[in-house]
């Protein structure tokens, strides 16, 4: 049986499944179009600001695909993703860009750390070791140098605090963010979600990004955050695997529906 890039016991794997990660996804994305270059390639190629939800499937679809899928759906969902990102080009900036490609993989390791050690559980040093490692396959599988990946946990210490040091957040990072922050035609029922999704978003950010998209924060938000953080510590690992898993096994068959549709047009009228 293909088991795909990793085994079920992989630490990647135990990582990636559990669906509270999605809270850091607005996260991840601020920190992302804090660079520039890819503020201003978001701005002049996508519409995603418009379409949340789209590009949140697109991301989990890919994500769930390389670490759950097979071998052939890992290749499949890494190909049309690379096909798209070689339209992504710029004065300035390119979708195939290492650079850009390993900052935007750097926030989504990040943030699947932070949340999974605060909500989750704690990694072993060791097993924090392997899954730093086994991150940059998100990275490589769309044609990512595995030598531009920082060569261990430390040196991606160092890589992260000088990016967040010297960032400097666009305009068009700031207008972005504002849609996103304050969407607009969103369903009804994930209307009620909005503000809450707000104060994590804005509340994970390191506080020099926070400050570049001119967000307000006080300790009165602050402290708001860490008792809901706490609290979710405490019931979240608790629930039956099988619901954390939820959010993993819908876009991992999503994934699998759209994949056959391309291979079997017809099915499909």
């Amino acid at each position: 049986m293909d088991e795909g890039l990793f085994g079920d016991a992989a630490v990647i794997r135990r990582v990636a499944r559990e669906g509270v990660l999605l809270a850091g996804g607005g996260r991840a994305t601020l920190l992302q179009i804090a660079h520039p270059a890819i503020a201003q390639g978001v701005h002049d190629h996508s519409d995603f600001a418009d379409r949340p939800l789209d590009r949140l499937r697109g991301t989990l679809n890919y994500a769930y695909g390389v670490l759950f899928g097979t071998r052939e759906e890992s290749r499949a969902i890494s190909r049309a993703v690379a096909a798209v990102h070689r339209r992504v080009t710029g004065p300035g900036y390119s979708a195939g860009d290492p650079g850009l490609q390993v900052w935007v993989n750097a926030t989504l390791y990040d943030t699947a750390m932070l949340l999974y050690q605060r909500l989750v559980r704690p990694l072993s040093a060791a097993d924090a070791d392997i899954c730093y490692q086994q991150y940059s396959v998100l990275a490589t599988s769309i044609g990512c140098p595995a030598s531009a990946w920082p060569v261990d946990r430390a040196a991606f210490q160092a890589y992260w605090d000088h990016m967040i040091g010297t960032l400097r957040v666009s305009a068009e990072a700031r207008a972005i963010a504002d849609t996103l922050m304050w969407p607009r035609d969103l369903p009804v029922a994930v209307r009620p979600g909005v503000p809450l999704n707000r104060l994590v978003t804005i509340g994970l950010l390191p506080a020099p990004i926070r400050a570049g998209y001119g967000f307000p924060w006080s300790r009165r938000r602050q402290r708001l955050l860490d008792r809901g953080l706490a609290a979710t510590s405490v019931v979240y690992p608790h629930l039956p695997q099988r619901l954390r898993d939820a959010a993993k096994d819908y876009y991992l068959k999503d994934l699998r529906r759209r994949l056959d549709r391309r291979r079997h047009p017809m099915n499909a009228c």
